[in-house]
């Protein structure tokens, strides 16, 4: 049975939606961890005394911080910038979801017709 040539490239076209499907939300699950590593961060500095010595990373680098606030400053920029981009990647993996469930239904529906058609056209050829 030969699949017709649109089938061939929706199925194709369904495959990417199903890599970048996963691919964005891998992403998610990402940011996700990083935000969590970060809110327990926060936790934890916040339990520590104001003039404890704080070092952050800068590349592959520990460098001694001014100051708990210019830490704690800099950890909630990161927190909420990752809260922006979940939400960001959020809606993105939405949308591809509600494309590839559609696609989904439609290459089910076309197949079954190619099925049916396929079977109708081999039972009036035997009468």
């Amino acid at each position: 049975m030969a699949i017709p040539a649109k089938l061939q490239n929706d199925l194709k076209t369904y495959q990417r939606l199903q890599q970048e499907l996963g691919a964005v939300s891998q992403q998610r699950a990402q940011f996700e961890l990083k935000l969590r590593e970060t809110n327990r961060t926060l936790e934890e500095i916040q339990a520590l005394a104001d003039d404890t010595p704080m070092y952050r990373t800068v590349g592959g680098l520990l460098v001694k911080a001014k100051s708990k606030k210019d830490v704690v400053d800099q950890l909630t920029d990161d927190k909420e910038s990752l809260e922006v981009r979940i939400k960001a990647v959020e809606r993105q993996e939405n949308h591809l979801r509600e494309r590839y469930e559609s696609m989904q239904k439609e290459l089910t529906e076309a197949i079954q017709a190619a099925g049916l058609a396929e079977t109708a056209t081999a039972s009036r050829s035997k009468d």
